[in-house]
Order: C-alpha cells, then sequence, then structure tokens
C-alpha cells in the first residue's frame, strides 16, 4: 500500500487530483493533496512543504507527484519525507541553484510556440465542465520564492520518474523529452492528454503511477 502525495500546479488547487484520487484509493492506496498556500506572497517553498508534510502525517510507502510549477516543491517534500519516490507529472524540474524565473531561458521554454490563449494551452483536451471547474477554483500565484535560488540539492535519478502528456501544448511534449533528459537523464512515461492530464486522462495518469508504485513494491520485497 502506497500513499500518494499529489501537489498541484501554479495558481491551481488539490482539486485538480479530484478524477484520479479516486483510482487510487480503490486500489487500496491512501492520498494526500492539499491547497498549497499560494497566494500568501509571504510564503514560500518551506511552508509549502510544511504544508504537505503536516497532512501526510506518519503515513508511510510515500510517492510524491509534482504536477507542472509543483515540480520546485514535490522534491523537496521527497527529501522532507524520505520518501519512496518522486514523479514530475508534466512537470518542471529545477537544477540547484536555479529561480523559477529562470527556468524558462535555461530550459529553451522561451523558444517554444505556445498559444497565448490559456483556454488551447492549458485546457484544449479538457472537458468543457472541467475545463470550467478549474478556472473557477484558480487563484493567485504568488510568491518572492519565485526570484529566488532553489534551495533543493541534488535529484535522484534511480527513484525518479517523470510523466509527459503527448498533447500537452504547454510544455510541448519534444521540449520535455529535452528537458528531462538533461535534467534527470532519464526515459519518460508517455502518456495521452494535455497539460491537466489529472482532468482529461484520470486513467492513463494512475496507471502510470500505479506501476511506479508496483515497481517500488517489487524492488522493497527482493
Amino acid at each position: 500500500m502506497a500513499t500518494f502525495v499529489l501537489i498541484h500546479g501554479g495558481g491551481s488547487t488539490a482539486w485538480d487530483w479530484h478524477r484520479v484520487s479516486p483510482l487510487f484509493e480503490s486500489a487500496g492506496h491512501h492520498v494526500v493533496a492539499v491547497d498549497l498556500p499560494i497566494e500568501d506572497a509571504r510564503s514560500g517553498l518551506e511552508e509549502y512543504v510544511s504544508v504537505v508534510t503536516a497532512a501526510v502525517g506518519d503515513r508511510r510507502d510515500v510517492i510524491v507527484v509534482g504536477h507542472s510549477l509543483g515540480g520546485f516543491t514535490a522534491p523537496l517534500v521527497r527529501d522532507a519525507l524520505q520518501a519512496e519516490g518522486l514523479v514530475y507529472l508534466a512537470g518542471m524540474i529545477p537544477s540547484p541553484g536555479e529561480a523559477f524565473v529562470d527556468w524558462w531561458t535555461n530550459t529553451g521554454h522561451h523558444l517554444e510556440d505556445v498559444d497565448a490563449d490559456p483556454a488551447v494551452t492549458f485546457f484544449d483536451d479538457v472537458p468543457a465542465a472541467l475545463a470550467d471547474g478549474a478556472r473557477s477554483r484558480g487563484r493567485d500565484q504568488k510568491g518572492e520564492w519565485m526570484s529566488s535560488p532553489w534551495p533543493g540539492e541534488r535529484h535522484h535519478p534511480a527513484t525518479t520518474r517523470a510523466i509527459l502528456a503527448t498533447g500537452d501544448r504547454f510544455f510541448p511534449a519534444p521540449f520535455m523529452r529535452r528537458h528531462i533528459s538533461d535534467r534527470l537523464g532519464i526515459e519518460p512515461i508517455e502518456i495521452p492528454g494535455g497539460h491537466y492530464a489529472p482532468l482529461s486522462q484520470p486513467n492513463a495518469v494512475a496507471a502510470a503511477l500505479l506501476h511506479f508504485a508496483g515497481e517500488i513494491t517489487a524492488q522493497r520485497d527482493a
């Protein structure tokens, strides 16, 4: 039995995971998904990590999943909890000392042809009712931390996976393949869907994460 700790992306909420969470629970796993204090400009990554770790409590066999901007928080949570695994889902993978504001040019994302319409970039494959639900719950992402060096020290490729969505129009698949290779040196797991795959492709997201949980269990029992 694993505990999936699900971290939402920028300007978003834990609601983004509401189609994925029941799939984990029906398979006998625990789920922890919380709203990070992103609207408080004084809250930084340390506060984000504290909110998540407090919600996890003493649950064990943890796999941390960071979606999009959640990639800046997820590895710090993994280290704080000494979690068994980390997954970037359409996630930004930071380098030690790299600020969020510099990530875009450091990775070459600024050269990508990204549609200026959020409805296209983020929600093109999300059913209309779900896209409306996500937009209605959107929050103002703030934080001085975004211009400060990322405090993480290293990556752990052996216990890390990266999932890209092949139809992602914000982080296009070719860009993400390069990004994952450059930052982690591993091959991505590819699933259908766009940037908000937890809403548009919950079964594919859950299947990839459950497979990873199975790998961890097999290694632990070997």
